[in-house]
């Protein structure tokens, strides 16, 4: 981190606070939807979530010297899209045309009145029009020299609610939509979103599935060649899905997910994944929350390289390299359901590469079929497991006699399958594989031995790389068990773009404080804090028992490992914060030592956990892109993340430093000694994203006891599997 200078700013964690955005004081986020390096300047654009004829939304420019300028001709909206026209030599960037030189022209956006998501190169005149693709599906002829509009009359070209990326390529125009509106259909439940194309005579639908970026080798300039392949990713209820078009042809691959926060039949906490060249020719695909290394070689004939890197909590619309570094952008604080926010914002994340590998584990969850109907013979999609270090495949059917599952693996890359074992499944039965390390490939594939409804689903893990220094970074904060008196409080992002923060010293009167983007504190002359108690009032959000952590979400209740017995009680401010949201409709929850993340759609039955911290963390949130959490040392020094002055003082990093604070451990389970009834399943125990368990059973009976143990590799509730019987 860097100590603000005359010419360097402050800097923590790879956030510069100076450079966070706002928009309007009422709009309900502030993503980032776009970054491009161009005419010598980061250039950004911000969006609200639904203003399709403009808003206080900016173009913003960013020199070399890190000063931030709002662009006079910006008109604001619900943009993210960005191409790089060659021939006119000019940026396209939401409404804005930037050429090289700078200059800057605006789309009359009363012609081009929509939620601009894509640019695209345009099939038959390329050298003077571009296509535009808005987010209610519309698509426009944007003339790159006056600007001129003209929507083309398309209508209801293809099904969806919520257009995403575009992209030529092949001699077709490829548009994503990745919503869906209404229930689903009886039979066509997995009709959401769309990947179409048009050849210039028609539309063809590819697949109903929820695409989101669709892009190749050339990325954001457009294809190279002609035969160029073309990208795009997606997902449905199984995995993340990433379709290749060569030579003519869709092929479709399957890879994990990291977690659930982003499934929502509307496609509404997607913003944005992609796949872009960034720093040093590489090419990073993000994807519910993985990071993967992405070859700019996949093709047909070459499928090998993708490589996950790390799995993150930061809400990623996009990326790119700049000046030597990678830049992030962020959708971070919004007010969308959320007063614990006064106002939206986001900032960029500068950093390196390499740096992303300190972000989460490889770790990754997903499937090529989920009580799917198969036939005997057909292979799966190749689902990707190079790169991690432990895969473990679960296989079940309904089927009245037993099936064989085959499992392929392609080594290379190359298309070249081999067998790597059979596995028989009982009737109506399930059973598991671990892949051996010895088994080096980049694919999997299944193959079912006869007709059935069938479930194919992996958990692949690896060990996130420690830095045995890494932690020192929350020195400030004290133990769960250590003694000391802490400097907790509330705080909460205000409205005016400060930081509020009710101080609460026990054995002390309560102080408020405010701190500007220099992180100086401040007492004003008008007391808020009762604003910031009413607003932004803290509960616990858990139970426990003698057990574990119990956590009940509509209704049902869910168990978790406990942390350190001094979360048993609250500390001497009061109950540390259970659940907030930190970045734009996912949280981060709080529970008894151990961070969590949250989807706002997926809720308490998809949470993973993330650190396992056992500090006395009272509070936290987002912040001009910064992470800050409450509960410091008495006369802790300011360090580069401790900020203050020992008596009131704040921690400050960026959302993705928790996994610094330790890996996820606890110990728990659903019964200790509690009196249970034949038969009647106990309540559902987390394991997912643990890298080690053990289970030990026991009990009070005079005679022997069989306790049967379910797993549920899904993450549903709906399909438990039989993984031991023991008898006790």
């Amino acid at each position: 981190m860097a100590s603000p200078t005359s010419d360097t700013p402050l800097c923590i964690s790879g956030i510069y606070p100076h450079l966070a955005l706002f928009n309007g004081p009422d709009e309900g986020e502030c993503g980032i939807g776009a970054i491009v390096p161009w005419a010598g300047k980061l250039w950004a654009i911000t969006y609200g979530p639904h203003f399709p004829h403009g808003s206080p939304d900016k173009l913003w420019a960013i020199d070399k010297d890190l000063r931030l300028e709002a662009r006079p001709e910006s008109v604001g909206g619900t943009p993210a899209c960005r191409m790089v026209h060659r021939e006119s030599s000019q940026l396209f960037i939401g409404p804005y045309a930037i050429h090289s030189s700078g200059a800057v022209r605006t789309i009359d956006i009363t012609k081009l009145a929509g939620r601009q998501t894509a640019v695209a190169r345009h099939l038959t005149d390329p050298a003077n029009l571009v296509y535009y693709f808005d987010m209610e599906g519309a698509v426009y002829e944007v003339n790159v020299h006056s600007l001129s509009v003209t929507k083309l009359p398309f209508g209801n070209m293809a099904p969806g609610i919520h257009g995403k990326g575009a992209y030529t390529g092949q001699g077709r125009f490829i548009i994503a939509n990745n919503g869906e509106a209404g229930e689903p259909v009886p039979g066509h439940e997995d009709d959401m979103g769309v990947l179409a194309e048009w050849n210039g005579a028609e539309w063809r639908i590819i697949e109903r599935k929820q695409f989101t970026d669709v892009t190749g080798p050339g990325g954001i300039n457009g294809a190279p060649r002609c035969n160029s392949p073309v990208w795009s990713i997606g997902w449905d209820r199984r995995s993340v899905i990433l379709k290749l078009l060569d030579a003519g042809t869709w092929h479709t691959f399957r890879l994990p997910k990291g977690n659930r926060t982003y499934d929502h039949r509307g496609g509404w906490y997607t913003e944005w994944p992609r796949i872009r060249e960034v720093t040093g020719g590489k090419f990073l695909m993000d994807m519910h929350a993985l990071f993967y290394d992405f070859p700019g070689t996949f093709s047909a004939g070459n499928t090998a390289g993708i490589t996950p890197i790390a799995s993150h909590h930061r809400y990623i619309p996009d990326f790119c390299g700049w000046n030597g570094r990678l830049v992030l952008a962020s959708d971070d604080t919004s007010i969308m359901q959320n007063p614990m926010a006064g106002r939206s914002q986001s900032n960029l994340w500068f950093g390196a590469w390499d740096d992303l590998a300190s972000f989460g584990p490889r770790n990754g969850y997903g499937g090529v079929w989920v009580n799917d109907a198969v036939r005997a013979g057909i292979p799966s999609d190749p689902y990707l497991i190079n790169g991690f270090d432990h895969r473990v495949i679960h296989l079940w059917h309904d089927a009245a006699a037993p099936v064989t599952f085959t499992i392929e693996a392609d080594a290379a890359g190359s298309g070249a399958w081999r067998t790597h074992i059979e596995v028989a499944v009982p009737a109506r039965g399930s059973s598991w594989h671990m892949l051996p390390e010895s088994l080096r490939a980049q694919w999997v594939r299944v193959r079912a031995g006869r007709d059935c409804t069938a479930g194919a689903f992996l958990h692949c893990q690896s060990r996130r790389p420690r830095n045995e220094h890494e932690r020192r970074i929350f020195d400030a904060i004290p133990d769960a068990g250590d003694a000391c008196r802490t400097v907790a409080g509330i705080i909460r992002p205000g409205a005016d773009k400060e930081l509020q923060y009710v101080r609460q010293a026990a054995g002390e009167p309560g102080r408020y404080c405010e701190l500007d983007e220099a992180l100086a504190f401040s007492s004003p002359a008008g007391d808020r804090s009762d604003e910031v108690m009413r607003l932004a009032p803290v509960t616990r959000d858990f139970d426990i028992d003698d057990a574990s952590v119990i956590m009940t979400a509509s209704g049902r209740r869910f168990r978790l490992p406990k942390g350190h017995a001094a979360f048993d009680k609250p500390f001497a401010a009061g109950w540390p914060r259970g659940i907030r949201e930190c970045e734009s409709e996912r949280y981060l929850a709080n529970i008894h030592g151990t961070f969590y993340v949250i989807g706002r759609e997926s809720g308490v039955p998809a949470i993973q956990p993330v650190a396992t911290h056992n500090k006395q963390i009272m509070d936290y949130c987002t912040w001009r892109g910064l992470l800050v959490m409450s509960g410091t040392r008495p006369g802790a020094r300011p360090d580069g993340h401790y900020f203050g002055d020992g008596a009131c003082g704040l921690w400050f990093g960026q959302i993705d430093d928790v996994w610094k604070l330790g890996k996820p451990v606890g110990t728990g389970g659903p019964w200790r000694n509690t009196p249970v009834l034949a038969a009647r399943p106990s309540d559902p125990y987390l394991m997912i994203g643990y890298d080690s368990k053990s289970l030990e059973v026991s009990h009070d009976a005079p005679h022997a006891v069989t306790f049967n143990v379910e797993v549920d590799v899904i993450g549903t509730g709906s399909d438990w599997l039989p993984y031991a019987t023991l008898t006790v």
